[in-house]
C-alpha cells in the first residue's frame, strides 16, 4: 500500500513541478504517472552506473556532480516519455531540485503516517 501511495504522490509531484517550471511540460496525470515510473526505473538502473563511472569527479566536486547526474536522468526520461518535455539541461536541473524537495516531504509524511499506525 505504501508503494502505491508513494507512486501516486510522486505523480502529483511531477505535475506540480511541471506547473511551477515554465520549461517543463506534462500533458496530463497519466503522463505524470508514467514519468514517475520511468524516473524510478532510471534511478534504480542508470543512476548507480553513472555514479560508478563518475566517482572521481563526484569526489572532486564534493558530491555536487550528483545534481548533474540527476539532470541527465531527467533528460533521459524526457526522451522516453511522450508528453513529458524538458527544455534543456537547466530546466532538468531545476526539475530535479524541486522533485527532491517534494520527495523529502513525501518521505516525511509517509514516515509520520507509519509511526501513527
Amino acid at each position: 500500500m505504501n508503494i502505491i501511495l508513494r507512486f501516486l504522490l510522486n505523480g502529483l509531484a511531477v505535475l506540480a513541478t511541471a506547473y511551477l517550471l515554465p520549461g517543463v511540460d506534462v500533458t496530463d496525470y497519466q503522463t505524470a504517472l508514467l514519468t514517475a515510473l520511468v524516473l524510478s526505473i532510471a534511478n534504480i538502473i542508470i543512476k548507480p552506473l553513472l555514479i560508478l563511472f563518475t566517482i572521481p569527479i563526484t569526489v572532486m566536486t564534493l558530491g555536487l556532480f550528483l545534481l548533474v547526474i540527476n539532470a541527465i536522468i531527467i533528460l533521459v526520461t524526457d526522451y522516453f516519455v511522450p508528453g513529458f518535455t524538458v527544455n534543456g539541461f537547466w530546466w532538468a536541473l531545476a526539475f530535479s531540485l524541486i522533485m527532491s524537495i517534494f520527495n523529502s516531504v513525501i518521505d516525511d509524511i509517509l514516515k509520520d503516517k507509519k509511526k501513527k499506525d
